[in-house]
C-alpha cells in the first residue's frame, strides 16, 4: 500500500504567516523512523509537508480509481503549522478530499485540545479531573480552588508554559505570562500531589490498554513534568514501566483513561496522563489525541514493553485505522 507520512517541517507553505504559531514539531530523524518502520510493512511511503500543498501532492502519490476504494493511506504526523485547533487541520483536508488516515478526527483533536472542553466532557462521563478555572487576567473567582494550582495554556501541548503557583499573590503573573506568550486563556486547576502516570491507548472497538508508565521524581523538589523536565532533563526523570501499582488501582486507571478516550472522540491511539494524590484517588490531568510516536517517546516505552518491536507498533497503528475504515486489517 502506499502510506504518505506526513509532518510541519518547512512551515513556509501557507498563504500568510498569520495566527498563533505551532511551538512543537517533529525531528526529522522521528519522522524517517516512522517512513522506515512503514517499509519495513511493505508500503511504499513517501514524505509530505502538511501544508497548502499536500493535496495536490498526495494526488500524485496516490491517485484516485474511481472503481475501487483509495489507493492510500496517511500516517498522520503533523502537528499544525499555525492558528487554533492545528491538529485538526490535516485531518481536516484529508476528510474534505477523501483520504484516510491515521489517528483522531478534527472533532477529536478539537476537544483535546481545549483543556477546558476536556475536562468538561471527562467530568460528564464520571472521570474524576481536579477541580479548575479558566481565567485571563486578575484573580477574581478563585476563592474554589484550593493552592496550590497549576497554570498553563488552555490549547497547548507538551507542557509548555505550564507553572506551578503556591499562593494567590503569584496566580495574576503567572496567569499574565500565559496570556501575553501563548495570546490564550490560561488554564488554573487544584495540583495534585502524589503519583504521575500515564497510559497508552490502542485501537477503537476494544481498546489495547498498554503497561501503564510511572513518573519518579526522586528526590526533585518539583515533582511535575514540565517542559523543561521533558526536553532538557529528560535523562535524569526516570520512567518506570511497567508501573508497580496495586491491581485493583490499575484496573481504576485503565478504566478511567479509556472513558476519557471514548468522552474525547478519540481513534486509533492516544495518551492519558493522571495522578494518584495521597489517599489513592486517582484524577486525569488531559489526553493527548496526537501522542507522540518517535522512539525516545513514553507512548513508544508502553508499547515496547508489551512486546512490540518500533516497527510492528508503527504498523499496527496503521492496520487499526485501515480497519476502522474499511472493515478489516491490511491484507
Amino acid at each position: 500500500m502506499r502510506v504518505a507520512v506526513v509532518w510541519d517541517h518547512d512551515r513556509t507553505g501557507v498563504i500568510n504567516r498569520f495566527g498563533q504559531p505551532c511551538w512543537e514539531e517533529y525531528g526529522r530523524e522521528a519522522v524517517e523512523s516512522v517512513a522506515e518502520a512503514l517499509r519495513e510493512g511493505g508500503h511504499e511511503t513517501l514524505l509530505c509537508e502538511g501544508d497548502k500543498g499536500l493535496l495536490a501532492t498526495l494526488e500524485r502519490f496516490m491517485p484516485p480509481d474511481p472503481q475501487a476504494q483509495p489507493s492510500g493511506m496517511v500516517f498522520n504526523m503533523a502537528l499544525g503549522i499555525q492558528g487554533e485547533c492545528r491538529y485538526a487541520h490535516v485531518p481536516a483536508m484529508l476528510e474534505m478530499a477523501g483520504i484516510p488516515y491515521t489517528g483522531s478526527s478534527p472533532l477529536g483533536h478539537g476537544l483535546a485540545l481545549d483543556k477546558a472542553i476536556t475536562k468538561r466532557l471527562m467530568r460528564d462521563a464520571g472521570v474524576p479531573t481536579p477541580n479548575f478555572r479558566v481565567m485571563r487576567r486578575g484573580t477574581a473567582g478563585t476563592d474554589d480552588l484550593r493552592f496550590p494550582v497549576v497554570v498553563k495554556p488552555r490549547h497547548e501541548t507538551t507542557s509548555f508554559g505550564l507553572q506551578l503557583v503556591h499562593e494567590p499573590a503569584q496566580l495574576e503573573q503567572a496567569i499574565d505570562a500565559v496570556v501575553t506568550q501563548y495570546a490564550q486563556d490560561a488554564l488554573v486547576e487544584e495540583y495534585i500531589e502524589g503519583r504521575e502516570f500515564t497510559v497508552a491507548l490502542l485501537g477503537n472497538g476494544e481498546l489495547e490498554v498498554l503497561p501503564l508508565v510511572e513518573y519518579d521524581f526522586g528526590d526533585r523538589e518539583m515533582r511535575l513534568v514540565t517542559w523543561e523536565v521533558k526536553h532538557i532533563a529528560a535523562e535524569s526523570l526516570r520512567r518506570i514501566c511497567p508501573a508497580q501499582v496495586e491491581s485493583t488501582l490499575a484496573a481504576v486507571l485503565r478504566d478511567i483513561s479509556v472513558a476519557s478516550f471514548r468522552a474525547c472522540h478519540c481513534r486509533d491511539y492516544a495518551r492519558v496522563d493522571l495522578r494518584i494524590d495521597r489517599s489513592g484517588q486517582p484524577f486525569v490531568l488531559e489526553i493527548n489525541s496526537m501522542a507522540g510516536v518517535s522512539m525516545s517517546c513514553v507512548y513508544v516505552l508502553a508499547a515496547t514493553t508489551a512486546g512490540y518491536s518500533f516497527s510492528n507498533l508503527i504498523n499496527r497503528i496503521l492496520n487499526v485505522a485501515h480497519t476502522r475504515y474499511f472493515g478489516t486489517g491490511i491484507r
